[in-house]
């Protein structure tokens, strides 16, 4: 069994689909609980070619006692009024109790009546059809049912379709032309109607209107405005609509509805239905017949038609996402201008809407009710237009929440890579004075070696390039991973250091270790002169196995940094003498840039320096 439910929006009625339900899914015997007395009417009730069924609200609409059903809801479950009177509708028939309590609940409150159709499938065939009418009267609930049986329907079918049948005869040749009548709230279609729908007879079709059932959400305020005239006992209307034929098919059809009562008294409205599509350019037909299908799922683009018509409007899905209302709880009313921050644009909408200016084209502010705390950014356009001798509106209201977010978003980015742009100068301009001051002292130690002082200089740009090579490719040079440069620096030194067969290096810095460039800079430069040092005066002796430099960088706390570097060659035998030397002077003025201390330490293998300098060091952009 399923069962589904749809507005129809057309006819103003719920209706509720029940696929293949048995007798036991709808009736459950239980014993009677209250002692019912019979309506003071129930005879004449009984006695009404409809069926009636009476209920007492219980405990304030939260369940409903059975006083009275139908005949033809009981003979179809071989029970009689004995067998439910007294009981409530929730074990009697919970399946009817879920169905119906909210319809029935909303109904006893508000004591507004409501329309409901009931049709029961077995299969794909429909085997019954009711049309309910809900009415509180009386403390009581009363559900008004006219069951009509489809079988008999198809007797009946004859008779009703012999008006004008010379004339549906006749249309009948022309596969773009069909007609239907409705009498006594019944329509009959022609052959013709079907070949324009794509389409074989249903059942159910003579409860509906099939055609204007596929007209797109675009023209649903043309059918509107047709049921409008042809309420009328005698009217005559013209119109062209656009239809989504179940195979996706969108066709242009002309409609031409007449309402005229016949010698018996007898109203009958008439249509008649001309499919144009291939010789209508549908497009310039009307003001609004432009826009596009696509309009009703969009989220972000809101169609408005009629904006201005306080009654005769029509908006797509976008606008009540936009708003964030529901269909059904949105009040069309000027009040919707209080939540417009800029109050000027408020003004020039008003000014449309009473005549003074053609049209608005604005970007504004909309809070959701109200709250600031829920802005939206929108450009909406509504333009007032005469069609046909009236007045007429049309809008688009388009979300560019995002949009603006990311052009704000580009104006920092842009207003970042000046910054980022300074910093670089900044940077090459600072790095180029050091490396020109290592060159002079050089120049002076190495005179007659140049190999050494292009060897040095050649490994110190190699590794200020591969330090401005990560660090700009991430635009950010205040934090940067010390352990992932590291990383790569260590599976790069062989590249610009002349290191012997044998050494292996080895590296520990903290995960989380991140520092400014202002500090890696100077520290890379201090790792490359110890790193050197090694290279040339740790291991002396070639052959010796399991050559190694390590470096460990770690936390001490929240704003100190240690690094410890050292190797297990030969060590030092004159340290006073290694504090004379020119790489020795380079340390300790890099040292001094980062506030930093360093210190040889002592250790009974090789050579070790510690160096403790602080995360956080001034800097100024110049």
């Amino acid at each position: 069994m399923r069962i589904e439910r749809e507005y129809r929006f057309l006819e103003n009625i719920d209706e509720i689909r029940i696929y293949n339900a048995s007798k036991k899914d709808f009736y459950k015997p239980t014993p009677q609980e209250f002692d019912i007395e019979d309506i003071t009417i129930q005879e004449f009730i009984n006695n009404l070619p409809i069926e009636i069924h009476t209920f007492i609200p219980y405990n304030e609409g939260e369940d409903f006692i059975i006083q009275s059903l139908g005949s033809f809801t009981l003979d179809r479950y071989d029970s009689t009024q004995d067998d439910a009177k007294g009981r409530r509708l929730s074990k009697l028939s919970p399946l009817f109790y879920e169905i119906l309590h909210d319809d029935l609940l909303g109904v006893y409150l508000r004591r507004k009546p409501k329309n409901i159709r009931f049709v029961y499938y077995d299969g794909k065939k429909l085997t019954k059809l009711s049309t309910a009418r809900i009415v509180y009267d009386m403390e009581r609930i009363f559900i008004i049912t006219n069951n009509v049986d489809t079988n008999i329907n198809k007797r009946d079918e004859d008779n009703s379709s012999r008006i004008d049948e010379d004339k549906s005869n006749m249309m009948e040749n022309f596969s773009q032309t069909g007609s239907y009548y409705n009498l006594h709230g019944k329509y009959t279609w022609s052959q013709g109607v079907y070949n324009i729908i794509n389409r074989p007879k249903e059942e159910a079709d003579d409860f509906y209107n099939i055609v204007f059932d596929l007209v797109i959400p675009e023209d649903q305020h043309i059918v509107d405005k047709i049921f409008t005239i042809t309420n009328k006992e005698t009217s005559q209307c013209n119109e062209i609509i656009r239809i989504t034929t179940n195979d996706g098919a969108l066709k242009v059809l002309e409609v031409n509805i007449y309402s005229y009562f016949d010698e018996s008294g007898i109203i009958i409205r008439q249509g008649l239905i001309n499919d144009i599509t291939q010789q209508h350019h549908y497009e310039s037909s009307k003001p609004v017949d432009f826009l596009l299908d696509g309009f009703k799922n969009s989220k972000k683009l809101a169609l408005l038609i009629e904006p201005l018509n306080k009654t005769h409007y029509k908006f797509s899905k976008g606008f009540y996402y936009l708003i964030e209302k529901d269909y059904e709880e949105y009040d069309h009313s000027s009040k919707i201008l209080e939540n417009i921050v800029e109050k000027d644009a408020a003004k020039r909408i008003r000014k449309v809407y009473d005549g003074e200016i053609s049209k608005i084209d604005e970007i504004l502010t909309y809070r959701v009710d109200g709250n600031p705390d829920n802005e939206k950014i929108v450009d909406l356009y509504i333009e007032r237009f005469e069609y046909n001798d009236e007045v007429h509106s049309l809008g688009f209201l388009t979300d560019i929440t995002e949009e603006m977010k990311k052009q704000e978003k580009l104006i920092e980015s842009n207003e970042l890579q000046l910054v980022l742009i300074k910093e670089i100068h900044h940077r090459v301009k600072n790095n180029l004075q050091v490396l020109n001051s290592f060159l002079n002292l050089e120049k002076r130690a190495y005179r007659n070696d140049p190999d050494i002082i292009i060897e040095h200089m050649q490994a110190r740009l190699t590794s200020l390039a591969l330090l401005h090579e990560k660090t700009y490719a991430t635009k950010d040079f205040k934090n940067i991973n010390l352990k992932d440069y590291m990383i790569d620096y260590d599976s790069k030194t062989g590249g610009f250091m002349d290191i012997p067969e044998g050494i292996e290096f080895e590296t520990h810095v903290d995960d989380d270790l991140n520092l400014t460039i202002d500090l890696i800079t100077p520290l890379l430069l201090i790792i490359d002169e110890i790193t050197m040092n090694a290279i040339k005066h740790a291991f002396p002796d070639k052959t010796i196995p399991n050559k190694k430099i390590t470096k460990e960088i770690t936390k001490i706390d929240d704003n100190t940094v240690r690094l410890i570097i050292k190797d297990n060659g030969v060590g030092i035998k004159d340290k006073k003498s290694i504090s004379k030397n020119l790489g020795c002077e380079i340390i300790k003025s890099l040292t001094k840039q980062i506030s930093g201390k360093i210190s040889l330490m002592d250790c009974e293998n090789g050579t070790a320096y510690k160096l403790v300098f602080p995360i956080k060091i001034k800097h100024t952009i110049q």
